[in-house]
């Protein structure tokens, strides 16, 4: 079971020599960031704006002058691949023992995540903050407090589907799904929430060159619709061309995983008119978000890019609370700044949060995404319901 309220094991960390005194870092005014996400893989389009919305965050707390008496942040990049847990988890390695991070904003995909997690973060004692996994079963892993998300559970994607599905009359379907911990745990919630018929349920993998098997499985249950839980760069994007080519399906319901620019630009006409969900929101933070990165040339309207830039916020804003680099006095203070009580803090204002930290006072960071952690340490988050017009995802409305 997870830790209730994320902040048990400092104390143990501390008697192990694992959080002590602040770790090496690149400088003596520098401190170290890991930045894990599949820059190569199933999600490769979508990574370098998270990535680069990260950086952002970053990028302003350096350039503020008020971390820790002027420190800079240096973020240092690793590849999980999102798919591969042995080769995530020797990135992961690398990050803590060879580079001597503080903190890591990642991993992405859900099984990468918990693989380091589990294997490197939690028994090093090092914070991390996904922007991206969304697994159910992340939210009771035994993290001894160390585990972070901004985005929401899967549980919930999957009652917002199933109920947008309703609305719009729609209760016979096919479901495929990505063959790991991301498409089994949403495939689940979905079932569990949807009041319509499934016809057939079936896996696929990445990374084949041919899905005519699948597809003509699926198409084979009789139903005109067909829900893809699946990566938008591999299985997901040739489970959907495969199904265009043959006939096979023309009306397609994607989860967050397949909700990128690049799969438009891939499919083409025949992707218009699909509807999906991804983590999202239209709140005055989120605007104020999407001008912050445009005046600083990023795009930050796109999966999981206000989330990674909360993601680095947290990390520094409790790196400022706590008063020093030491990994364990990091996790004891990401709850505290991303709740209340304290002024809010929206994208852009990072400087003036950690002014009010150096002086004694309590922030409540809302951010980009309306920051606020359960007990487990994930957003609740809202989601965005998106329609596929005029050549590109389209917000219809939030949830």
């Amino acid at each position: 079971m997870k830790a209730p309220l994320k902040t048990i094991a400092a104390a143990s960390l501390v008697a192990l020599g694992l959080g002590a005194a602040s770790f090496a870092q690149a400088g003596h005014h520098e401190v170290k960031i890991g930045v894990i996400l599949g820059f190569t893989g199933p999600i490769e389009s979508l990574t370098p704006d998270m990535a680069a919305s990260a950086e952002l965050a970053m990028k302003e707390v350096s350039d503020s002058g008020m971390l820790l008496d002027g420190k800079k942040i240096v973020a240092v990049r690793a590849d999980s691949t999102c798919i591969d847990a042995a080769a995530a988890t020797a990135a992961a390695e690398r990050l803590i023992s060879s580079e001597g991070v503080a903190a890591i904003y990642g991993a992405d995909c859900s099984g990468v995540t918990t693989a380091i997690a589990n294997n490197v973060a939690v028994p090093n004692g090092v914070v991390m903050v996904s922007p991206s996994a969304t697994s159910p079963a992340l939210s009771t892993i035994d993290d001894n407090g160390y585990f972070f998300r901004t985005a929401p559970s899967d549980a919930r994607q999957g009652e917002v589907l199933a109920s947008i599905l309703k609305s719009r009359g729609i209760n016979n379907v096919a479901v495929t799904y990505t063959n790991n911990d991301y498409g089994k745990g949403l495939a689940s919630s979905f079932a569990d929430a949807f009041d319509g018929k499934i016809e057939i349920s079936a896996a696929h993998e990445d990374g084949k060159g041919d899905y005519s098997a699948e597809v003509g499985a699926l198409s084979a249950s009789g139903s005109e619709h067909l829900v893809v839980f699946g990566y938008l760069d591999q299985g997901g994007k040739g489970i959907i061309q495969t199904s265009l080519d043959t006939g096979a399906f023309s009306n397609f319901i994607l989860a967050d995983g397949m909700i990128g620019q690049a799969l438009v630009d891939s499919i083409g006409e025949g992707l218009t008119g699909a509807i999906g969900t991804v983590p999202g929101s239209e709140s005055a933070g989120a605007k104020q978000f999407l001008e912050y990165a445009s005046a600083h040339g990023i795009d930050g309207d796109g999966p999981f890019r206000a989330e990674s830039y909360d993601a680095a916020a947290l990390l520094a804003l409790a790196m400022q609370a706590s008063g020093s680099t030491d990994r364990a006095g990091i996790q004891s203070k990401v709850m505290d700044v991303a709740n209340a009580p304290g002024e809010k803090i929206y994208p852009g204002e990072l400087g003036k949060a950690l002014k009010i930290l150096a002086d004694g006072g309590q922030v409540n960071y809302e951010g980009a995404t309306n920051v606020e952690f359960s007990a487990v340490g994930e957003a609740f988050g809202s989601y965005k319901e998106l329609e596929v017009k005029n050549g590109k995802f389209t917000t219809v409305a939030v949830h």
